[in-house]
């Protein structure tokens, strides 16, 4: 076996020690592990140094059953990153628009408050209409900002980016794994 993902290397993705523990083929995402979140995880690794991926590791075992659907754990894990990196300061422009833009989408699938922004404005209704905006938004745009959200956190840390990013990676642990109240009805509706 060769390739991404499939090799043991030396300093192993925290979601590849994830899929062992969970009996699941070697992979960087586990299907134990809600996608949003595996995507934080990969892209803190991603952005640790060697040192900070070895203290992701006893984490792992945190990380099995978090995969659920629902707009909710997206939204929670995007807002908490994308707040984070907009809080932390230097971004370029387009960050800082792509970024608020991905927080008031997240915003407004958590409570309903505004709009959804940037292409959310489109996608959302449409994809809604055949039940498929929810698995969009966790597979795919969801994971996108929250990657990103992760990197610009990383780039602006001064001097101690493992410990904010593993931080981070925490709170959106546990941010996923805390049940809440039911989604905005205007998410159910999209949903739906």
């Amino acid at each position: 076996m060769s390739g991404y993902g499939k090799v043991a290397r030396p300093d192993p993705c925290v979601m590849e020690l994830v899929s062992k523990l969970a009996r699941e083929p070697w992979t960087d995402r586990p299907t134990c592990v809600h996608p949003t979140l595996s995507a934080v995880a990969r892209a803190v690794h991603d952005h640790s140094t060697s040192a900070g991926r070895r203290a992701l590791l006893p984490l792992a075992s945190s990380f099995i059953g978090t995969a659920q659907p629902g707009f909710e754990p997206s939204a929670r894990v995007v807002a908490l990153c994308v707040s984070t990196a907009l809080a932390g300061g230097e971004m370029t422009k387009d960050e800082r628009i792509r970024l608020a833009k991905a927080h008031q989408t997240a915003i407004h699938l958590l409570d309903g408050r505004g709009e959804p922004a940037g292409p959310a404005r489109f996608w959302l209704p449409v994809l809604g209409r055949f039940g498929w905006s929810e698995p969009f938004y966790r597979t795919f745009v969801a994971t996108e900002h929250a990657a990103e959200a992760v990197a610009v956190t990383a780039r602006v840390s001064n001097g101690d980016r493992d410990v904010r990013l593993r931080q981070l990676l925490k709170q959106c642990l546990h941010s996923a794994r805390r049940p809440r109240p039911s989604c905005s009805a205007s998410a159910q509706k999209l949903s739906s």
